[in-house]
């Protein structure tokens, strides 16, 4: 038991410290507080600071792509105007108009980057021309554009929602213009598409980090394009979803720290609307990239702080210590004594346990074994012991060397610990590759239960033994119990050496029996 007769010695000096004592103190404190309210108030300015800085950047390169999006559908726009033009003055159903209007449409296809076809469909949504080498037998009428143009006058430019295309099996983005007759009535639709893949080139060549995310909406929340690419994703409504909860909410363009509806990941998001087009384009980078160097640099600076702090405690603590032995000189005699008495309590676990795994060594096994064996003897209740060995451990040895077996007696002896779930129960390693678990008021099938369960937890390791024929490392146990009892309620004490000897005996049964099994608890072997 430790010593406490020296608190009330302590307590007296410390109320008798004179004023310079406490007022060293207090600065040495007050110094360490400041130090550390400057090193918690640069950190969260330079945090600030990073995030500022990556919205900025996050900012501009969602206004590039928003730029480099506006023009990719201008083009196609300015094609389909004058697409519209033509069919309109010219006309589309003579043979040398149609012609040439058609091979019109495939040289626009051919030389504009941005193009994945051109089409023209009557008001009936029929195929009447294409830029493409092929003749189209579908009928549009049922796609998102083809309905919006019959049923709105407009002469403007409408992007529609992604769909696959019909001619290629391509996702395109479908920009279209309506066609009139020379009264005004409804006379078929303008198409141009921009394959989905273009984005894809497009918006790879920016680096957003690992868990980074660049995105292409229409107003609606309707999923253009998303990096990383996934196919699932074109088409499926985001509405709501961080960008355009944001956009709803800031307008046109617009900056925040959202967590993803798709992936759970948080994000600095920064987003802007096309100019012309209804079309929202953003980027955004996870706020644990962000702040990895923060945190790097925040963890180098708190090292630096906390070395510091210690330093000026050591300083502290000597200045103190000083005054203390000047004034009281019992004191540090008392503290002498507690180290003292400190030393020795580790001197007695460093006796009482094994220097490899960690367990109780053979001495601490012993002297627990003799007290519990005189115990039982007095109660007549059960004492039971289960000894170990590591089947073929010297192959093993033999095989991966000894530092290998070092660890795998660790792995075993933690094993044998964790198996053990009452605080009576002792975990000891005998010697070499011998294991024992000592079981006070256990009967024969409950310590073979936990032998089994030792058995098991040592299998579940996966050790690898090529010297053993299950391929793992396995263990055999021998358990035994002693529950002497008599008429006046008290046992006879076996001597804690037989007990060790016959337990020996069992375990060399579960040897000869093919190993990896229990013997004893029950009169069989497992």
């Amino acid at each position: 038991m430790p010593d406490t007769s020296a608190v009330p010695e302590i307590s007296r000096l410390t109320a008798e410290k004179r004023p310079a004592v406490r007022n060293a103190v207090l600065f040495v404190v007050a110094l360490c507080l400041l130090l550390l309210a400057i090193q918690i108030s640069d950190s969260w300015r330079a945090r600030q600071e990073r995030l500022a800085e990556v919205a900025v950047a996050t900012a501009n390169m969602s206004h590039a792509l928003a730029a480099q999006g506006e023009s990719a559908v201008r083009v196609v726009d300015t094609v389909l105007a004058g697409v519209v033009e033509r069919v309109e003055t010219d006309g589309a159903d003579r043979g040398a108009e149609r012609a040439r209007l058609q091979l019109h449409l495939k040289n626009m296809a051919a030389q504009v980057e941005e193009l994945h076809a051109l089409f023209v469909f009557g008001a009936d949504g029929r195929w009447l021309m294409t830029s493409q080498d092929r003749t189209l037998a579908y009928n549009n009428t049922d796609r998102e554009y083809f309905q919006y143009h019959l049923k709105h006058r407009d002469r403007g430019v409408h992007v529609g929602k992604p769909v696959r295309s019909r001619s290629t099996g391509d996702w395109v983005l479908p920009v279209s213009r309506r066609l009139d007759h020379p009264d005004g009535s409804f006379a078929g639709v303008a198409l141009g598409t921009i394959r989905i893949a273009y984005f894809s080139t497009l918006y790879e060549s920016f680096d957003v980090g690992r868990a980074g995310v660049v995105m292409l909406t229409l107003d609606d929340g309707t999923m253009v394009y998303r990096l990383p690419h996934s196919e699932s994703l074109i088409g499926t409504d985001v509405s709501n979803g961080p960008i355009q909860q944001m956009y709803l909410s800031q307008g046109p363009v617009g900056s925040g720290m959202r967590r993803s509806k798709i992936d759970g990941i948080e994000r600095l998001y920064s987003y802007r609307h096309l100019d012309t087009y209804p079309l929202i384009v953003a980027t955004a980078q996870s706020k644990e990239e962000i702040l990895a160097k923060w945190l790097q640099s925040m963890l180098t600076q708190a090292t630096i702080t906390f070395v510091a702090i210690l330093l000026l405690l050591g300083f502290g603590w000597r200045l103190v210590r000083q005054i203390m032995i000047r004034d009281h000189l019992q004191n540090e005699l008392v503290g002498a004594r507690e180290q003292l008495q400190e030393h020795n309590r580790a001197l007695t676990v460093l006796a009482d346990h094994d220097g490899l795994t960690g367990i109780a060594n053979r001495r601490r096994f012993e002297a627990a074994m003799t007290l519990e064996n005189a115990r039982a003897a007095r109660s007549g209740l059960p004492l039971s012991i289960v000894l170990i060995d590591v089947d073929y451990f010297k192959r093993f040895n033999d095989t991966y060397g000894h530092v290998a077996g070092d660890a795998c007696l660790r792995q075993v002896a933690a094993a044998l610990r964790d198996s053990l779930v009452r605080p009576a129960d002792l975990a000891a390693r005998y010697g070499g590759e011998e294991f024992v678990a000592l079981l006070p008021d256990t009967d024969p099938a409950g310590a073979r239960m936990v032998a089994e369960r030792i058995r098991c937890a040592v299998m579940a390791l996966q050790i690898a033994h090529a010297g053993n024929d299950a391929g793992i490392v396995t263990i055999s146990a021998g358990v035994y119990t002693s529950t002497v009892a008599s008429t006046t309620g008290e046992g006879v004490a076996i001597a804690a050496s037989s007990l060790v000897e016959r337990a020996d005996a069992l375990l060399y049964q579960a040897k000869l029996s093919g190993r990896n099994q229990v013997c004893g608890g029950d009169g069989t072997a497992a």
